[in-house]
């Protein structure tokens, strides 16, 4: 409790606030000891024989384990995923597809907060992200598809679409359930069956999810989910599939490239980034401020569009580090179940490691690290919001991929300097620009080169608007209209084309 402190003859007042604890429960989610393969639409002990456990990062407590599937194994959930694309999924009407996409998205909502436990549970963010952000914004990708499966000759006129086939997924560990409705979603619509292999590291959602699809009574090999680690990857994208969807990093993305090159098999990538957010000296400060502590610590820095680099005019640097700096001070480190975290836990101790060694090199190089005070708890992987100053641009905490809550603050004095501090990068996935002029966000974003820029805000998702990047941040979109080409194969349609 806070201390009281007595002024005068007044009822006493705190001397400070603190946050009772408010943990969310953990017996909402029931956790089999053991989970098998899901393929044909029922769990299957894995051919290779082989299971691994799944760890609760913020205490690192084993939570599962989980199979390990081996070429056998993939082999057999393509096969299937194939019999069932050719024995009526593909062939049913539109309608059908609809209403499968529907009940999914309408059963998300309905166990909402048992997949937001399992979420943070499994991953280390925060309940209140989980919660508000990852599993609303899921269920809507999923109505969203569900409305323009029965419209794609609409969606696309002119053009004669068929569905590709099989498509394998490979989804990354930050968002397990969002990544896993990105990609599902918009290949069911397309009328396509999916091999889709989680994270090794967060699991849990996609086999939750498998009950989703028995509650759904999507007919069986539709949907098969087989878990590993990379060697599982590599054998999906092996493997005899029509498509290849990946989101993870840049290097994975450039083996899988190389991997497919010539085998006709279509590719979309959705990587790394090292985002710009940019901020001017006429915008709402205090708004900005918010804009930044949400661009890099939301979801621990977990996040491939991640404002890491904060370009600042250099007339507003002190004052808004000033601001910046208080408002970390109140940033709540720790249990990700409890309500009122902020930052969670770091996923895996790989990741941690990364991190730690990205900041030191940062330290080494000159830049001047600033940490709020904060007791970080001592089981689980831990990362204190960071932010550093007196950077330069060649350091490598403004180069690399950092993925976590580390900022790298930089500044500049005209927009064309901002312009070409924020594309000197490898990457270009994301891009958030502060200024109350509307006619200078539109001369920034056609120069920014970036598939995705906000504007006086950032992080904003919706299903409606696609996503994803340029340069060594991947091609292909997701989401929206966009999201839907991939998963299609298109012939034009001489009858409706004048003088055809």
């Amino acid at each position: 409790m806070a201390e009281l402190e007595q002024r005068g003859d007044r009822t006493p007042i705190p001397a400070a606030w603190e946050y009772a604890s408010a943990p969310e429960s953990r017996e909402i989610v029931k956790l089999e000891e053991r989970y098998g393969l899901f393929i044909g639409g029922e769990f299957v002990e894995p051919r290779s024989g082989e299971h691994y456990k799944t760890l609760d990062p913020s205490s690192e407590e084993p939570l599962a384990e989980i199979p390990q599937a081996g070429p056998e194994d993939v082999a057999l959930a393509v096969g299937t995923a194939r019999k069932a694309f050719s024995d009526g999924w593909s062939a049913a009407s539109p309608a059908e597809r609809a209403k499968y996409l529907f009940r999914i998205a309408r059963i998300l909502q309905e166990r909402s907060r048992e997949f937001a436990v399992l979420e943070s549970l499994n991953g280390g963010k925060p309940i209140r992200e989980s919660r508000d952000v990852d599993v609303p914004l899921a269920a809507a990708h999923f109505f969203y598809y569900a409305g323009w499966a029965d419209k794609l000759e609409y969606a696309f006129p002119h053009r004669r679409q068929q569905p590709l086939g099989v498509a394998g997924q490979i989804i990354p560990w930050n968002f397990p359930l969002l990544m896993l409705a990105w990609k599902i979603a918009p290949a069911l619509a397309a009328g396509n069956t999916v091999v889709l292999k989680p994270a090794e590291t967060t699991p849990l959602s996609a086999l939750l999810f498998c009950d989703v699809l028995r509650q759904a009574e999507l007919p069986p090999g539709v949907v098969n989910i087989v878990t590993g680690d990379g060697a599982t990857g590599a054998a999906l994208v092996k493997s005899e599939v029509d498509k290849i969807a990946f989101t993870g990093s840049t290097e994975v993305g450039k083996a899988i490239q190389r991997e497919l090159a010539g085998t006709g098999k279509k590719l979309t990538l959705e990587l790394g980034g090292k985002a710009a957010n940019i901020i001017f000296d006429d915008c709402a400060l205090d708004q900005a401020v918010e804009g930044i502590v949400n661009g890099i610590y939301f979801n621990q820095g977990h996040v491939c569009c991640a404002g890491s680099r904060l370009l600042v005019q250099e007339s507003i640097y002190e004052p808004l580090l000033e601001k910046l700096r208080r408002r970390l001070t109140t940033l709540r480190v720790g249990d990700p179940l409890d309500k009122n975290t902020d930052v969670g836990a770091i996923n895996s101790r790989q990741q941690l490691d990364k991190i730690e060694e990205l900041v030191a090199a940062g330290e080494e190089e000159g830049a001047e690290i600033y940490q709020p005070p904060c007791r970080l708890p001592e089981k689980g992987y831990w990362f204190a919001p960071t932010v550093f100053t007196n950077v330069a641009q060649s350091y490598r905490i403004a180069q690399e991929e950092i993925f976590g809550p580390v900022l790298s603050v930089l500044t500049f004095r005209t927009p064309e300097e901002a312009v070409e501090k924020a594309n000197n990068t490898p990457y270009g996935l994301s891009a958030g620009v502060w200024t109350e002029k509307g006619s200078r966000i539109l001369w920034m974003a056609q120069r920014l080169e970036a598939g995705v820029i906000w504007a006086n805000t950032y992080n904003r998702f919706d299903p409606a608007s696609p996503f994803g990047g340029y340069k060594e941040s991947g091609f292909g979109r997701e989401g929206g209209l966009h999201g839907l080409e991939p998963y299609l194969d298109f012939r034009e349609d001489s009858t409706d084309v004048i003088g055809g």
